[in-house]
């Protein structure tokens, strides 16, 4: 590692060696070799005066790039694309001649882009997909324990920490939709020359227009693809990367409320993420245990969704049928949101699945609040006891209040079950009391939701999956 330059932190403590590799130039250029295969195969197949001498050739030199070569060519020409044409044609010297025949650059920059976001939308669907299983295996194992629900952070009537954790669930459910629809979308751009008119193409094929029609078609199929978008004008519609970060955001939304959620509960002690046994939590406070784990998600997640305006001011600012002002931006906002998520999507994976659960402690914090929570059933046991519903509102009411200065003001423990018991109207003994501080009483159907949720939603998408399920995320730091 290169010490006296700036690295990107993406790439070296953040990211999977393999989405690196997706955004690596290799990939890049062994893609555009590819591409120029596919154009002069389809350029062939539709009757252009190509050899299957020259198409062996090229794919002789498919992968075996001459770096050096080109590097040295782009010095001279200060053209990225042409200076590897032109060493792709010094290996191959019997089709230096029909390589990028009739291409603009945007053939094999802007399919390339198109085909690498396509593959990594996909490495990005196979790492939610496995968070989604280590989330639903929590929130099945814990779908029956009570905790303490809150609304605007005060305590609130109860819930289960698996209901919890299908909250969660449900909105990586939500961005798993939006990718899905989003791969399904993904199209090249074909050969579409200068304007996207496709004139060069024309020339070339003496005015067939059906033959170019299928080159488009041939094309994209030899990649991978259904389809290409049916119009462009250089470029591709700058709106499709719009739309990937958009969906990249989305997760890393959904990502940092889980990171909120966790930190807080690490705060009281119900739930912590994974702490190794060598960590260090402070420098100056050995005994700190920090979330760090999901801080980091919180601040690469605020990253991504700051970086989604990257493309859509790129959009909306370029001019009739291309400008280059979104290249350079391009280069950085694309790869980075990719890089970013995935790091996020590690993450996430590994707290999942280190999370420890302190049951003793969520039963303490229930247990203090729920007598609050338990008084309209307490009420109604009087009720049937013979007290007037009226007179005992009131009168719980003003128990409420006392028993909340008890804890607030004196520090002491809920006593508002003594406080009702030595009042005579309810005719209620602290036994019978006792008998409604089951938390389970007021859980009310979470348990039965989380069961629902798995068994008719969330399964039968990871089935589905099974393939691509079993990953384990490497921390780097």
């Amino acid at each position: 590692m290169s010490t006296d330059c700036y690295q990107t932190p993406l790439a070296e403590r953040y990211a999977s060696k393999e989405m690196q590799y997706i955004f690596s130039p290799d990939k890049k250029f062994r893609t555009w070799r590819k591409l120029w295969i596919a154009l002069a195969e389809s350029e062939k197949e539709l009757g252009l005066d190509i050899t299957q001498e020259q198409i062996d050739e090229l794919k002789e030199h498919q992968d075996d790039i001459n770096y050096d070569v080109a590097k040295e060519r782009e010095k001279l020409v200060r053209h990225d694309v042409m200076s590897h044409v032109y060493a792709y044609g010094v290996q191959c010297p019997k089709a230096k001649g029909i390589i990028h025949l009739g291409a603009t650059s945007c053939y094999v920059g802007d399919n390339t882009d198109l085909i690498i976001m396509t593959e990594a939308l996909k490495l990005v669907r196979k790492k939610l997909v496995n968070v989604m299983a280590e989330l639903a295996k929590f929130a099945d194992k814990y779908k029956a324990l009570p905790t303490l629900a809150f609304t605007h952070f005060q305590p609130a009537q109860p819930t289960t920490v698996g209901k919890r954790a299908t909250l969660w669930l449900m909105e990586l459910k939500l961005d798993l939709d939006d990718l899905d629809y989003l791969i399904g979308s993904m199209r090249l751009l074909g050969s579409k020359g200068t304007t996207g008119t496709q004139a060069s193409f024309l020339e070339l094929f003496d005015d067939d227009h059906e033959r170019i029609r299928r080159l488009d078609k041939m094309i994209a199929n030899k990649m991978g693809f259904e389809d290409v978008y049916p119009v462009s004008g250089q470029t591709y519609s700058r709106k499709v990367d719009t739309r990937v970060v958009n969906v990249l955001a989305g997760i890393a939304a959904s990502a940092h409320k889980f990171s909120n959620d966790i930190r807080l509960l690490q705060h009281l002690k119900e739930i912590e993420e994974p702490f190794e046994k060598n960590q260090i939590g402070s420098s100056a406070m050995a005994y700190k245990r920090n979330p760090m784990r999901s801080e980091r998600i919180a601040s690469l997640a605020n990253f991504v969704m700051a970086d989604a305006m990257n493309p859509a001011i790129t959009s909306a600012t370029q001019w009739f049928e291309r400008t280059l002002d979104d290249s350079a931006n391009k280069r950085m906002s694309v790869p980075e949101a990719f890089l970013a998520v995935d790091g996020i999507l590690d993450l996430y994976m590994n707290v999942v699945d280190g999370l420890v659960v302190y049951e003793k402690v969520i039963e303490k914090h229930i247990m203090a609040e729920l007598p609050f929570m338990a008084t309209e059933n307490i009420m109604m046991d009087a009720v049937k006891a013979g007290g007037d519903r009226q007179e005992l509102h009131e009168k719980i009411r003003t128990l409420s209040m006392e028993a909340g200065r008890n804890v607030k003001e004196k520090g002491l423990d809920n006593n508002l079950l003594e406080l009702i018991a030595a009042d005579p109207a309810f005719n209620l003994s602290l036994d019978d009391l006792k008998k409604s501080m089951d938390p389970s009483k007021y859980t009310g159907r979470a348990k039965e939701q989380v069961t629902e949720f798995l068994t008719e939603v969330i399964n039968p998408i990871l089935e589905a999956s099974k393939a691509e399920l079993g990953m384990k995320a490497e921390i780097n730091v």
